[in-house]
């Protein structure tokens, strides 16, 4: 174990958020990424797995998953990962499958945050303001998918596609809690998408 990596576990035992931010790529750095490009933000509703939305998410100039990313197939959710928003344990084989260019850690529980993904040199950690924000609008702990539509919502991002998005009504592909065993408020979050596309037409929800 080296210094950096006795640094790392020492900061992120004692929550000090500027230290962790050592490790963390400058935002600019991610604004620069999102810049007049076409986005495909891709959730994890079960719903997505009976479309064939695959080429035109791959068509993409970056495409973002969530989580575990499931790719039942490359019809319905194409098979490229630029960014994989973050909020939940990942192990190496899993990494290896989603293979993305950059990892953004979206989870106010930092104590979670594992050294080999911080150790990434395109590692970035979501600021934990932005979470608070959120949680304040919606009344509830926003979903990863939520922070990172708020995120490139604050970009300079040409179009952004939302696939796999249905607000839980179908469950999520990872996993068989329904609603009413998870910490969210997707009436909530269903509400502020709509608000966002109704504002913002850079934004659209595929669905059918």
């Amino acid at each position: 174990m080296d210094r950096g990596h006795l640094r790392f576990l020492w900061a992120r035992l004692r929550r000090d958020e500027a230290a962790l931010g050592e490790w963390s790529c400058p935002r600019a750095a991610l604004e620069d990424e999102l810049a007049g490009r076409s986005v495909a933000i891709v959730g994890n509703a079960r719903s997505l797995a009976a479309t064939g939305h695959g080429a035109r998410i791959d068509a993409a100039d970056l495409v973002i998953r969530i989580n575990r990313a499931p790719m039942p197939s490359a019809r319905s959710h194409g098979a490229r990962t630029d960014w994989l928003a973050l909020a939940t344990r990942l192990s190496s084989a899993e990494e290896a499958r989603i293979a993305p260019a950059r990892i953004l850690w979206m989870s106010h529980k930092r104590k979670r945050l594992p050294w080999r993904i911080a150790a990434r040199p395109d590692f970035f950690l979501y600021p934990l303001a932005e979470f608070e924000a959120l949680r304040g609008r919606l009344q509830a702990p926003p979903t990863t998918g939520l922070m990172i539509i708020d995120f490139v919502a604050r970009s300079q991002a040409a179009e952004v596609s939302l696939y796999g998005f249905d607000f839980f009504a179908s469950l999520s592909l990872t996993g068989r809690r329904t609603a009413a065993q998870v910490p969210h408020d997707f009436a909530a979050e269903r509400a502020f998408v709509e608000r966002l596309i109704e504002t913002d037409p850079r934004f659209r929800l595929v669905t059918a």
